[in-house]
C-alpha cells in the first residue's frame, strides 16, 4: 500500500514538473499554455499536496508571472483560475500569495476596459480565495483600494432590474456580481472586520433599490446573505441600515414573499431567507422590533411557521426571530397572542425533540409571560365604557382558545398549591407527636429523679449521676428550661459534664451537683410543669411512696455509644467509644465482636499472605520502568536514526509544519520514538552548515 502511495507521488511530481516545463517553452502557443494550466488546475484539486511541491519548484510564482505578462487573455484567465484553485486547497500557498503586489495586478485586470467578463470573474475569484479566513487577506483589500473597485463592480455589474438570464451577456454579468457578493461577505465575516464591515454601508441603499424593483430569487438570496453578515454583530451598522430604511424593505419582501408561499414552495424557502436577515438585524437590539409592528410581522411568521415543507432549522429561526420581535415590544406580543401563537409554541416545544428549537420556544413564552402579568394589571386599573367593554368582549371572543389554555394552567397551579398543603400539614402534625412524646420522657425522668433523691444511699446518689446524665442529653435536643439556663452557676456545670464519662463518675459528686443547685431544681420543675396540676399531684405521690431500689446496678447504667448525642460521632470514634465503655447493650455487644473477628482474621492473612498491604506501595515500585537489582534505572537503548527517518521528517514538516506529534503518528519510525526525538533530529540537522533538505 505505502508503495502504490509512493509510485503515486511519484508521478505526480514527474507530471507537474513536465507541465511547467511546457509553459516555459510554449509561450507562443496559448492553446497549449492553456491546457497546462488547466491540467495543473485538475492535479491541485484532487490532491493538496501537489500545490506544496509546485510551490516548492517555483512553479506558483512562474503562474503569478504569467497571468501579468501574457498578451492572451485566455492565458490569464486559465493562469488566475490555477492560481486560486492552489491557494483554496493549501493555506501555505495562500499566504505565499497573499501580497500587496498581486492585489495591485488583480485592481489592474478589474479597472482595465479591455478586460473581459471572464477575466473579471477570474479576478475576483483569486480574491475571494485570497481574503477567505484570512484577517491579513481583509486588510490588504481595504488597504491597496481593491474594497472600492469591488464597490464599483457591485452597483454597475448589472445595470437593468428587469433581468433575463437567458441572455448570455446578461448571464455572465449577473454571474459577476454575484461573485463580487460573496467576496464582500468573506470581506466583512470570518473573521468578523468591523472597520470592512463600515465601509460595507455605502451599499445598502444601492441594495435596498434591488430588493424593491427585484423580487427573483437570483438577486434576493446574494442581497440577504451580503446584508446578514454585514449587520452581524455591529450595533452602529444596523442603526445606520435601519436609519436608510434597510429593515421597512425587508419587512415588504417578507410580507410579499408570505402571501406567495401558499402558492410555491421557493417563496416559502426565501422568506425564510428574508427572516434571517431581519433576525440579524434586531438581535443585538430588540428595540428595532417596533418597526415590524407596523406591517405585522408576527403573525406572517406565524403563518410561515405552519408551512408544511420547512425543516426543523428553518422553523428555528422563525421561532428565534419571533422571541426577539417579542422580547421587548408590547405590540409584537400581543399580535402573538392575537394570532394564537402561544398554542404553537407549546406544539412546537411538545413535539419538537430538536434542543435548539425547544430553546427558541421557551424564550418565546418567556415574553408572552410578561405581557400577560402586564394585561392583567392594565384591565384592572384602567376604566372603560360601553363601547370599549363592546371592542373588548370581541377581542374575548377570538381569544377564547388562549383563555382555556390559561384557565388549564390555573387548574394545575391550584392542584400543586393543594398538594403542599396537605404537605406542610402532615409534616407540622408529625412535629407536634415528636414534642408530645418528648416531654412525657422528660416527666418521667423528673419522677425518677424525685424518687431517688427522697430513697438516698449511694445506689440512690449513681441513679442521680445517671438522671442528671438524662437531662443534660435532653438539653442538646432543644427541651431544656428557661429558668436553668438563666443560672450561669448550673450552665458552668453542665457544660463541664462529659456524657461519655458520666458513668464513671463517683456517686459523692452527682450527689454534690444536686445539693448545690436546689434552686434550678425548682426552676425546672416549676418551668416544665407550669399550669399542670395532674404532674403535680403525681409528684406528690411519688414522694409519699418511693420507688424501690434495683439491686442489679448494671441495668440501670446507660450504654455510651446510645446516649451519646452530645458528641458527634463518626466511623473513627464510634469503635473506641463502644469499646471504653463496660456496660453494653445486646446490639453494641455484636458490632464490638464481629469488628474484633474481622481485625484477628486480617492480622492473620498479613502474616500468612505477603500480597495484602494496608500501607500504600512506594512509587518506585508501582512504575513499569526497568531497574538493575541496586535500584537504578537502566539506561535507554540509543537508536541512530535511519535516512528514510530523516526523509519522514523532512516531509512530514513540509505537510504539517512543527506539529511533531501529528508527524510522529503519520510516519513509520522506530519503536521508542518520541515527538521530543523528532524536534531536536531536525534543528540538528538544520543548524548544520551546507545542509540541503532531502
Amino acid at each position: 500500500m505505502e508503495s502504490e502511495d509512493t509510485k503515486k507521488t511519484q508521478e505526480m511530481k514527474t507530471d507537474l514538473n513536465l507541465l511547467l516545463e511546457c509553459l516555459k517553452y510554449q509561450m507562443d502557443n496559448p492553446l497549449s499554455q492553456k491546457e497546462a494550466l488547466v491540467t495543473i488546475h485538475s492535479i491541485c484539486q484532487q490532491n493538496s499536496d501537489a500545490g506544496v511541491y509546485f510551490r516548492e519548484i517555483g512553479g506558483l510564482m512562474f503562474v503569478k508571472n504569467l497571468a501579468k505578462s501574457s498578451e492572451h487573455s485566455m492565458v490569464k484567465e486559465a493562469a488566475l483560475y490555477a492560481l486560486g484553485t492552489v491557494a483554496e486547497k493549501n493555506v501555505y500557498c495562500q499566504q505565499t500569495l497573499c501580497t500587496s503586489e498581486l492585489f495591485e495586478d488583480l485592481i489592474w485586470f478589474l479597472s482595465n476596459n479591455d478586460s473581459n467578463t471572464n477575466l473579471k470573474r477570474m479576478s475576483v475569484y483569486v480574491i475571494l480565495v485570497l481574503v477567505s479566513n484570512n484577517r491579513t487577506g481583509q486588510t490588504l483589500v481595504r488597504e491597496t483600494g481593491c474594497f472600492k473597485i469591488l464597490s464599483e463592480l457591485f452597483r454597475a455589474a448589472l445595470s437593468k432590474y428587469e433581468l433575463n438570464l437567458s441572455d448570455k451577456n446578461v448571464f455572465q454579468n449577473y454571474q459577476l456580481w454575484s461573485s463580487v457578493c460573496g467576496t464582500l461577505c468573506v470581506c466583512v465575516n470570518n473573521p468578523q472586520n468591523d472597520e470592512n464591515q463600515r465601509l460595507c454601508c455605502s451599499l445598502f441603499p444601492h441594495a435596498n433599490d434591488w430588493l424593491k424593483n427585484c423580487m427573483m430569487p437570483e438577486i434576493i438570496r446574494p442581497l440577504c446573505s451580503f446584508i446578514g453578515l454585514t449587520l452581524a454583530n455591529n450595533t452602529h451598522v444596523q442603526k445606520y441600515f435601519i436609519s436608510v430604511g434597510g429593515l421597512d424593505v425587508l419587512c415588504q419582501v417578507l410580507v410579499q414573499l408570505e402571501s406567495d408561499s401558499h402558492k410555491t414552495l421557493s417563496s416559502a424557502k426565501l422568506a425564510v431567507v428574508v427572516t434571517k436577515t431581519v433576525d440579524a438585524c434586531i438581535a443585538d437590539n430588540t428595540t428595532f422590533g417596533e418597526v415590524l409592528s407596523k406591517y405585522h410581522i408576527v403573525s406572517k411568521l406565524l403563518a410561515l411557521l405552519l408551512h408544511e415543507s420547512l425543516d426543523s432549522a428553518e422553523k428555528f429561526s422563525i421561532i428565534l426571530t419571533l422571541g426577539h420581535c417579542t422580547e421587548t415590544c408590547e405590540e409584537n406580543q400581543y399580535d402573538l397572542f392575537k394570532n394564537n401563537g402561544l398554542p404553537l409554541m407549546i406544539q412546537a416545544l411538545t413535539e419538537s425533540q430538536n434542543e435548539e428549537l425547544n430553546k427558541a420556544a421557551t424564550f418565546v413564552l418567556c415574553n408572552c409571560k410578561k405581557i400577560t402579568e402586564k394585561l392583567s394589571l392594565s384591565l384592572r386599573e384602567c376604566p372603560f365604557d360601553e363601547n370599549e367593554a363592546e371592542q373588548l368582549e370581541d377581542i374575548n371572543m377570538k381569544e377564547k382558545n388562549i383563555g382555556e389554555y390559561w384557565k388549564k394552567a390555573k387548574d394545575i397551579l391550584h392542584r400543586i398549591e393543594q398538594l403542599e398543603r396537605e404537605e406542610n400539614e402532615e409534616k407540622t402534625q408529625r412535629e407536634k407527636d415528636n414534642v408530645s412524646s418528648m416531654n412525657i420522657n422528660i416527666q418521667n425522668t423528673l419522677k425518677h429523679l424525685h424518687t431517688n433523691s427522697i430513697g438516698g444511699g449511694p445506689k440512690a446518689e449513681d441513679k442521680d449521676t445517671s438522671q442528671s446524665r438524662k437531662l443534660q442529653s435532653y438539653k442538646s435536643h432543644g427541651f431544656m428550661s428557661k429558668a436553668c439556663t438563666k443560672d450561669d452557676q448550673m450552665k458552668t456545670l453542665l457544660k463541664s459534664a462529659n456524657p461519655v464519662n458520666a458513668c464513671y463518675r463517683e456517686s459523692g459528686q452527682s450527689k454534690a451537683l444536686y445539693k448545690a443547685n436546689p434552686s434550678c431544681n425548682q426552676n425546672l420543675q416549676e418551668g416544665t410543669f407550669e399550669k399542670k396540676d395532674s404532674v403535680s399531684q403525681s409528684s406528690d405521690r411519688v414522694f409519699k411512696q418511693p420507688n424501690p431500689i434495683v439491686k442489679n446496678r448494671q441495668q440501670q447504667l446507660p450504654v455510651t455509644g446510645c446516649i451519646a448525642v452530645g458528641k458527634s460521632l463518626n466511623s473513627r470514634n464510634f469503635s473506641k467509644l463502644l469499646h471504653s465503655c463496660p456496660y453494653q447493650c445486646d446490639r453494641h455487644k455484636v458490632i464490638v465482636e464481629a469488628e474484633d473477628r474481622y481485625k484477628s482474621e486480617l492480622r492473620k492473612s498479613l502474616i500468612y499472605n505477603k500480597k495484602i498491604l494496608l500501607t500504600p506501595r512506594k512509587r518506585q515500585l508501582l512504575s513499569n520502568e526497568r531497574t538493575t537489582s541496586g535500584g537504578i534505572k537502566e539506561r535507554k537503548i540509543r537508536k541512530n536514526f535511519t535516512e528514510e527517518e530523516v526523509n519522514y521528517i523532512f516531509s512530514g514538516v513540509k505537510r504539517m509544519g512543527n506539529h511533531w506529534n501529528a508527524i510522529l503518528w503519520s510516519f513509520p519510525f522506530q519503536q521508542g520514538r518520541k515527538s521530543v526525538d523528532l524536534a531536536q533530529k531536525y534543528h540538528k540537522l538544520t543548524k548544520r552548515p551546507k545542509f540541503v533538505a532531502p
